[in-house]
């Protein structure tokens, strides 16, 4: 069959048209939720030595998608595009640490809070330091800039040392130069209770004395997907498995 150029250009330019309103259109119509995460930040997401994405988000993430009556795929995508591609419609989510700010809620839709990774503390095992109200008359080290440092600056009597780097304050409490650290809770997870060269030698404790929340994204007005989300986090606590996945990878 012939066809005139410009009814072949009108065709094209309404294929492109329509494929760019599918691109952008959420997905969460799909049989299977395609969620990204950045999967360089244990122990919540990160690729393990069989080159799986693992941790505590992706646990969660899968069993809120059993709960929740979904299928789901996991994505590995860099932090720096992680945002402009949901808005993109690249994928239906966004599992990978993402605390909920009231910048972002301007721009997505957060499920509700699924855990509170603010600041604890890290000791030497054995030591005399039980929680953040035991700290006066320390030495605590927090990466400079954090809310951990903000944190410690504002207790009485604690004297703080700044690293440029947190992986530095760890050192330096292995050592006896600091006698605890102030982190992100994931953070102290990582290297008390994940690392193998410091989790005999180091403990969390205490509880969290700052709430930073993290919540699970999806394009702004996507409700259909965002309360499927909602029902299987919901089933999730109810049923403890948020305590189970935690005692694996936090505790």
């Amino acid at each position: 069959m012939t066809f005139r150029r410009s009814t072949f250009v009108s065709i094209a330019l309404v294929l492109l048209v329509a494929t760019v309103i599918t691109a952008c259109q959420p997905r969460a119509s799909s049989d299977t939720i395609v969620v990204a995460t950045d999967a360089t930040w244990p122990p919540m997401e990160f690729v393990n030595e069989n080159r799986e994405i693992v941790g505590y988000d992706i646990d969660l993430m899968t069993a809120i998608a059993e709960h929740g009556g979904f299928e789901i795929e996991f994505r590995n995508v860099a932090w720096d595009g992680i945002f402009a591609g949901l808005a993109a419609g690249e994928y239906d989510a966004v599992i990978s640490s993402v605390t909920i700010t009231d910048e972002r809620k301007a721009d997505y839709d957060f499920s509700n809070p699924y855990i509170n990774a603010g600041q604890i503390v890290v000791v030497r095992t054995g030591s005399d330091i039980t929680g953040p109200d035991t700290l006066s008359g320390y030495t605590v080290g927090a990466q400079i800039g954090t809310t951990g440092a903000f944190a410690v600056q504002d207790m009485d009597g604690v004297e703080l040392k700044e690293y440029d780097e947190v992986g530095l304050a760890f050192e330096d409490l292995l050592a006896g130069r600091i006698d605890a650290v102030v982190c992100d809770t994931p953070v102290a997870a990582d290297f008390a209770l994940q690392r193998e060269e410091y989790r005999a030698q180091l403990e969390i404790v205490g509880e969290s004395f700052t709430e930073e929340y993290y919540g699970i994204l999806v394009q702004k007005g996507n409700t259909e997907l965002l309360d499927k989300i909602n029902r299987g986090l919901s089933a999730v606590q109810e049923a403890g498995i948020d305590a189970q996945i935690a005692d694996t990878w936090l505790r």
